[in-house]
């Protein structure tokens, strides 16, 4: 039973839908570049009737059981046994098959080019998805044999969380029951203090659990579209944790969920708090610099942080940077969504954030679940509706679904990065007339990847050491985007690559890396002390007499 959850677990990692800085992109801006290509491929009617013929013939051959089309094994939603062993349920997934196929051919026969094949291939395959059997009652037999066996009260459960999500959750399926997990009670429990108060952030410091300390401290930067909590999930497999019972000084920033009225907040303001924070980390430590960290969006904040530095002659208040899954010089073919962000439906985006004040975390997220639409929505479409079972207790989903709201001005330099790629083009961008250029930062990088990683793709996470101006080093973990933040030692089947070089080609660097069993954590941990080996007493408390304790870790900005 043990393992079975710890695999639901990972999966619920693996599906989470983590906002990546490329956001604001709305359903109606996907449908335009869409229904663009697909007006292309309609304008060659030959082409479609030709399909629709090839369709017809192996309809024919379903239905007098001639054909040889069976579902991938890896496919969840025909798992039951019935999808095999019941001619007539054998024969729906083929028909089924059969759409999809006719679909993906007749959208590469169409003759279309790179960028417009690949969105083709993506909205037919939105549309088979969507109309797959599995979906409904009398086409899901899993389904209908819960609902024999509960003599239909499953269907009855199933009902009312349908008409709770339109009521509460604007007609998405619930992703997880939020009832299980409340932040402060199981969730972020790693005892410390808010030593630090910005209008814009909070600075949490945790209490040492080891007699002596490193010297040097590691300075966290959350992404600002998710709580900082990731980092503090959980006893057992939270990163703050870990770090403080190996002996590690650790600060956290906590980010304020800003309303329409911050709606100027924009990276200038971002990089001036973290300043501030660092400035505050470095007085209560004793020390003149800290190790920092950043996590997708949140890389992204600190590497510009970092270049505003290194432009003014500060970058020596950061001894390492170590960033997270994440992208600093991204392109439009490093995932689905970039397929769908044109130059029109980045300012489309740029102006709805701006009359709003702010970008919703949550209306964003329901656009990112149709780019994974079988993982985040018609999986619990089936399990929520037509099964009628409670959506699963998995911190890391409450975590996800805990969104928060970007303000326009920030949302509006995200979109500037992607659009002007300032770190791969020194100079594409300035903060307060300050021109960065990421090349001026000489402190040491450590950079982490994740093999299946969709939101941040390890290849594209790999172009950033070719970047900075100092050393760089790169790990590639097995896992998504989550489960390579939350790796913690264990039992456990992942593993994770290493290789001292740093070629300008990722596949040079993997053809040459060395493989290694387990969690990267230590490792990394490895790699920070041997920056900076010194050890201190730990203090007695946080905080100091010039940065007192505020309030109990988690502080008030994750309650916002």
């Amino acid at each position: 039973m043990e393992a079975k959850t710890r695999a639901a677990e990972e999966a619920a990692m693996e599906n989470a839908n983590v906002l990546n800085p490329v956001i604001g992109i709305s359903m109606a801006d996907l449908a335009k570049v869409g229904l663009g290509v697909l007006r292309q491929g309609l304008l060659q009617p030959t082409i479609g009737l030709e399909h629709v013929a090839k369709l017809l013939q192996e309809d024919i051959r379903i239905a007098f059981g001639g054909s040889e089309l069976s579902p991938d094994r890896r496919d969840r939603r025909f798992a039951d046994p019935a999808f095999e062993a019941q001619p007539v349920y054998r024969r729906v997934a083929q028909g089924w098959l059969a759409l999809e196929r006719s679909l993906q051919e007749w959208s590469d026969a169409t003759g279309l080019k790179d960028t417009d094949r690949e969105r083709a291939r993506f909205i037919t395959q939105l549309l088979a998805d969507a109309v797959a059997p599995t979906n409904t009652l009398i086409g899901n037999p899993s389904a209908l044999k819960h609902a024999r066996e509960t003599r239909g009260a499953s269907l009855l459960d199933g009902a009312k969380n349908l008409v709770d999500d339109v009521l509460h959750n604007g007609a998405m399926p619930s992703q997880v029951d939020t009832s299980a997990f409340e932040v402060g009670r199981n969730l972020a429990l790693t005892p410390g203090s808010v030593v630090f108060e910005h209008p814009i952030a909070e600075l949490i410091q945790y209490a040492p659990q080891t007699s002596n300390v490193r010297s040097r401290p590691i300075f966290i930067v959350p992404p600002q579209i998710n709580k900082f909590y990731l980092y503090d999930l959980a006893p057992g497999k939270s990163m703050v944790e870990y770090l403080v019972q190996q002996g590690f000084q650790v600060f956290v920033i906590s980010w304020r969920n800003p309303r329409p009225e911050n709606r100027d907040w924009g990276l200038a303001e971002y990089i001036e708090a973290i300043e501030e924070a660092i400035d505050a980390t470095c007085e209560i430590t004793g020390q003149t610099c800290v190790d920092a960290v950043g996590a997708c969006a949140g890389g992204i904040t600190f590497a510009s942080a970092l270049a505003y530095l290194a432009a003014l002659g500060r970058a020596d208040k950061v001894g390492s940077l170590t960033l997270m899954v994440n992208v600093l010089e991204p392109r439009r073919d490093d995932s689905v969504v970039g397929l769908f962000v044109t130059d029109d439906a980045i300012e489309s985006a740029r102006k709805r954030s701006a009359k709003r004040g702010v970008l919703d975390g949550r209306a964003t997220a329901r656009v990112f679940s149709w780019m994974r639409p079988n993982d985040l929505i018609w999986n619990y479409v089936s399990n929520n509706y037509l099964h009628g079972q409670a959506p699963p207790a998995f911190d890391v989903l409450y975590w996800n679904n805990d969104t928060t709201r970007l303000p326009a001005r920030l949302h509006s330099d995200f979109l500037d990065v992607f659009k002007d790629n300032p770190f791969g083009n020194p100079g594409a961008m300035s903060i307060r007339d300050v021109e960065l250029d990421i090349r001026q930062a000489t402190c040491p990088v450590f950079i982490t990847g994740g093999t299946t990683d969709h939101i941040t793709p390890w290849q594209a996470c790999y172009r950033s050491t070719q970047l900075f101006g100092g050393d760089a080093t790169y790990l590639l973990s097995t896992a998504g985007h989550i489960q390579s933040i939350l790796n913690p030692p264990g039992p456990s089947k992942r593993k994770y690559f290493v290789n001292d070089d740093t070629p300008s080609d990722h596949k040079a660097w993997l053809e040459n890396a060395t493989e290694h069993t387990g969690s990267w954590w230590p490792h990394w941990a490895e790699w920070l002390r041997k920056l900076d080996g010194t050890e201190r007493n730990a203090p007695p408390k946080t905080g100091t007499a010039k940065q007192p304790p505020i309030r109990p870790a988690p502080g008030k900005y994750v309650f916002e």
